[in-house]
Order: structure tokens, then C-alpha cells, then sequence
């Protein structure tokens, strides 16, 4: 599955709910989900990371279908040619090590 396969199907199973619960409340449940992540990273439980990655993901989906914003696309548009910074596949800035 791609991305967009992931994001239309996030957006045929949640939008009825996704969306009356409208971009704010949905931010906190991407952001619940990262913290969960953070926990699964710190104590090592690496099945728990996979499924709280997926988690993570599945969120920043339905965020961006509440938001109309397509991920490919805006990825696309974004890291299409390189590095944002320094335009190389193979990054060569400085600033952030």
C-alpha cells in the first residue's frame, strides 16, 4: 500500500467522525499517539513501536484528510528534489546534525 492508498482508505474508514471532531481535537489525538511512540522508544518495546508508528501515521493522515491537504503531493512538492536546504539527494547542510 502507498501512501495515498493509505490516506483514502484512513479517509473512507474515519472521515464521518474525522471531521465533526475538526482539526484541533484531531491534533491532539496525533499528538497522544507521538507520545506513545516516545514511550514504546524509551522502554525498547520494539513490537509496540511498530504498531505505534503505524498509529502516528494513521493520525497525520487523518489530520491532513481534515486539514484537504494530499501527503504525496505536499511531499512531493517538499523533499521531490532533494534536501529542502541544500537541494542534494544526499544532504550536505550544516545546521542541522
Amino acid at each position: 500500500m502507498d501512501l495515498d492508498d493509505f490516506q483514502q482508505l484512513i479517509e473512507k474508514m474515519y472521515s464521518h467522525k474525522d471531521r465533526q471532531r475538526g482539526a484541533a481535537g484531531t491534533f491532539l489525538w496525533l499528538s497522544e499517539e507521538i507520545g506513545e511512540l516516545a514511550a514504546s522508544i524509551g522502554v525498547g518495546d520494539r513490537e509496540n513501536q511498530k504498531e505505534e508508528f503505524a498509529d502516528v501515521l494513521a493520525w497525520l493522515a487523518t489530520l491532513a484528510n481534515v486539514q484537504d491537504i494530499n501527503l504525496s503531493e505536499v511531499i512531493k512538492a517538499k523533499y521531490g528534489q532533494g534536501c529542502p536546504g541544500c537541494r542534494k539527494y544526499i544532504c550536505t547542510c550544516t545546521e542541522k546534525q
